[in-house]
């Protein structure tokens, strides 16, 4: 028994197979799916003890099971699988149609199956009706990574400097992989606010049409502080006429990852309207200064006609201040949608960060400012300090109850 692929904090897959060739064909589909998640390999059909042993190590969520070796020890497997995790989910794997066979699987528990040769065409909706399926019974649907969209209503809002720094503060939510793309096309600059180079862009991981894996994703993204980092391509030319749907990159960024913020660009055009029905929160950035204010307007009434929900737009004001622009009370009467939060102004913070390429520091204005939107966002909130809130012995606890009754 091994395990391939890198850690994942969401699940793991364990794939019982004793044909090794069905196991070879399995495996790449297995990381162009579910990409950086465990897969705990047995290559033989184990004994109750030694699969009780390995689920309680590995705890997985999916078993794909060899049936078609050894018949017999295939279905007595799937009642013993079942009868260690009953939520298990279980995809046998044949290699012929067999209806008999399938059958009989699907009477003793298994969820769905493969027929050889196994494809991405046959595997997709198999998971797709298994996170269906896992939803409904109340967990988490697969590929829980939250995808956020920063996007200004026009140039010079500050779009990109908080798509940047929003990354970073979901290490503060205990958050260990992260993703930052830049899906700008022709003004991307998380590049220039972080000082990064790359020799791939996200205009690469669109031209994979046969799919992507993690293996050749982790040569696309560049890591910066423990946030993987996909670039918009250096010539802004590059791959501009050929974008294509970003539906299978946001999708394999969303499986990969715990959370996916993308700065997005410009607030028109079919590239931009891709993006935004793929993301589930859209962070739309203007100002309180009249002209943004006029283009944020024609930017909800663009994204109005194309049908995009405005219960997922969370309005951000930028540069907020009061003696320059209008009020909060004001933006919201004039645009008919409430503002989500306010950002002050913080222009010395924002330069000295973007002389030195890094984040803005977190005990910044615009960095606690940051760590409140963040909190907002994933509705839990964080001590700014780090530090955790001391809990009561038990010992005072129960003194404490101790006096509370004899003073009643």
């Amino acid at each position: 028994m091994r395990e391939s692929s890198r850690p994942n904090n969401r699940q793991n897959v364990l794939a019982i197979c004793p044909d090794q060739r069905m196991l070879s064909e399995l495996k790449p589909l297995i990381s162009q799916h579910l990409p950086l998640t465990p897969v705990v390999e047995i290559t033989a059909y184990p004994e109750r003890q030694a699969l009780q042993t390995a689920m309680s190590s590995q705890a997985p969520t999916l078993c794909f099971l060899d049936a078609a070796t050894r018949r017999d020890s295939a279905l007595s497997m799937i009642s013993t699988l079942l009868s260690i995790d009953p939520a298990l989910q279980i995809v046998v794997l044949l290699a012929a149609n067999e209806p008999d066979l399938i059958l009989g699987c699907l009477r003793q528990g298994a969820s769905e199956f493969l027929l050889q040769p196994f494809s991405s065409d046959q595997l997709h909706p198999v998971l797709e009706r298994l996170a269906q399926l896992h939803s409904r019974a109340g967990g988490e649907t697969r590929g829980g990574a939250k995808v956020y969209g920063v996007l200004s209503v026009k140039g010079a809002c500050g779009s990109t400097t908080i798509a940047t720094n929003l990354a970073y503060q979901w290490k503060r939510h205990g958050q260990k992989k992260i993703l930052l793309a830049d899906l700008d096309p022709m003004t991307g600059t998380v590049s220039f606010l972080l000082k990064l180079k790359s020799t791939y862009s996200f205009v690469d991981a669109l031209s994979r049409r046969d799919g992507l894996d993690s293996d050749l994703w982790k040569g696309l993204v560049t890591q910066y502080q423990g946030v993987d980092v996909l670039l918009s391509p250096e010539n802004p030319m590059d791959g501009l006429h050929d974008l294509g749907d970003p539906d299978l990159v946001v999708n394999f960024c969303r499986q990969a990852y715990e959370s996916v913020t993308l700065d997005l660009g410009a607030s028109f055009g079919e590239w931009t309207l891709s993006l935004v029905n793929l993301c589930d929160e859209l962070l739309l950035v203007t100002t309180n200064e009249l002209p943004a204010l006029r283009a944020t307007q024609r930017a909800l009434l663009y994204f109005d006609a194309n049908r995009i929900d405005r219960a997922k737009i969370r309005l951000i004001i930028n540069r907020f201040n009061s003696d320059v622009g209008l009020s909060q009370e004001a933006i919201e009467t004039a645009l008919h949608n409430d503002v989500f939060h306010l950002i002050p102004s913080d222009y010395e913070s924002a330069q000295k960060a973007l002389m030195e390429g890094k984040p803005i520091a977190s005990g910044t204005d615009f960095g606690r400012n940051m760590l409140t939107l963040a909190d907002r966002l994933s509705g839990k909130k964080i001590d700014p300090t780090g530090k955790k809130k001391r809990k009561e012995s038990t010992w005072s606890s129960l003194f404490s109850s101790l006096v509370s009754k004899a003073t009643s």
